[in-house]
């Protein structure tokens, strides 16, 4: 008889928890979700008082990273870490005790951690995994995110980085700009801002642009620059001045 593993669900992106949620359900022998979390602080003290024996953990949080997060805990529980960044080629990832899985979540990838978890060495070591996080300390910088998870309608879409020429904040929601459409993001610029690669860099407090997309740029008036973005509608964004400094290092001025 399968183990049936009391879990928590953490990620800061709404449309990703009821994702997981969703395909979590499709294994109600593996899986029993005890609750879901937002962020890392929230999660501290759901695990604590749940006492959940595994957890799928999103990487890059605002507050408290994944890893932040396990460091502060007193017993860790099972990991499946789930994350859109796929580049941090983690030893600890190779052993059967976690796994790791790349948004967006497939059911046939889900399929290969249930495998894995049926294999799982009972006796998870604490003292090897906090080895493990002092080891990926140092390999951070290897991290991309590919995509960002967005609403449209009752759909959740998966939107390639590469596709997006710019990030502008609205009334109650980030627009997504890509070359056809325009998406809206529930997460903050900020918070866009911590997880986006270097390519994408924040030029107003309203603004994160692709510099992949960057057509010309223009001296302005105040100390400003107009930059031209190489996309459909030929976008021209009016930079802030308290952004001049990152701005200027980008261009290597």
């Amino acid at each position: 008889m399968s183990t049936k593993y009391s879990t928590i669900i953490i990620d800061d992106e709404p449309p990703a928890r009821d994702r997981l949620l969703k395909l979590l359900g499709n294994f109600p022998e593996t899986f029993n979700v005890l609750d879901t979390a937002k962020n890392g602080r929230e999660a501290k003290q759901k695990i604590e008082d749940l006492k959940p024996n595994l957890i799928f953990l999103d990487i890059e949080m605002p507050g408290l990273t994944g890893f932040e997060l396990l460091e502060a805990l007193e017993t860790i529980p099972i990991v499946i870490f789930c994350t859109a960044y796929d580049e941090y080629s983690l030893k600890a990832f190779e052993t059967n005790s976690i796994d790791y899985l790349v948004k967006p979540v497939r059911l046939e990838r889900l399929e290969k951690t249930i495998g894995k978890l049926k294999l799982l060495d009972r006796h998870f070591s604490t003292q090897n995994f906090s080895s493990f996080l002092k080891q990926v300390s140092f390999q951070k910088e290897a991290k991309k995110m590919t995509s960002i998870t967005v609403k449209k309608g009752d759909k959740l879409v998966f939107v390639k980085l590469e596709d997006v020429s710019h990030f502008e904040a609205g009334d109650k929601y980030v627009n997504v700009h890509t070359n056809n459409e325009i998406h809206l993001s529930e997460q903050s610029l900020t918070q866009l801002e911590q997880k986006l690669p270097d390519n994408f860099l924040r030029v107003h407090r309203a603004v994160i642009i692709n510099t992949d997309f960057v057509n010309d740029v223009q001296k302005y008036f105040n100390s400003r620059f107009v930059i031209t973005l190489n996309n459909p509608k030929k976008s021209s964004l009016t930079t802030g001045r308290s952004y001049n400094q990152a701005i200027k290092e980008w261009m290597n001025i």
